[in-house]
């Protein structure tokens, strides 16, 4: 069964390497990391209903995950690595989905 959560990083611009801890996540898990400009609401609540305040937007800024690379060996904590690109003049509003899968079936040496 897949798991997410969702992380706001504030203020970001350029490529910053990002570094994620999560025990959900281990050398063999696949991840999926997506990204969008994110205009946060703190004062948008639906209890019980939705977890994110705010929303994703569509703006003209390029925003997206690169380089993504699960780790966790029971020697380190288990987590995801990637790269945010936040391609744009000034620092934005970045919302950032994690999203562990299965365990990978095969790892092929060719």
């Amino acid at each position: 069964m897949s798991r997410s959560i969702r992380i706001l990083y504030r203020g970001q611009k350029g490529t910053i390497r990002k570094n994620w801890n999560w025990d959900a996540i281990n050398l063999d898990t696949a991840v999926l990391v997506t990204a969008a400009e994110f205009a946060p609401d703190e004062g948008m609540q639906f209890p019980g209903v939705f977890k994110t305040q705010g929303r994703p937007l569509l703006g003209a800024a390029n925003v997206y995950a690169t380089n993504i690379g699960p780790h966790g060996n029971g020697a380190e904590a288990g987590g995801v690595e990637f790269l945010l690109h936040v391609d744009w003049e000034s620092p934005l509003n970045v919302v950032v989905t994690i999203t562990a899968l299965d365990q990978i079936e095969v790892f092929e040496k060719p």
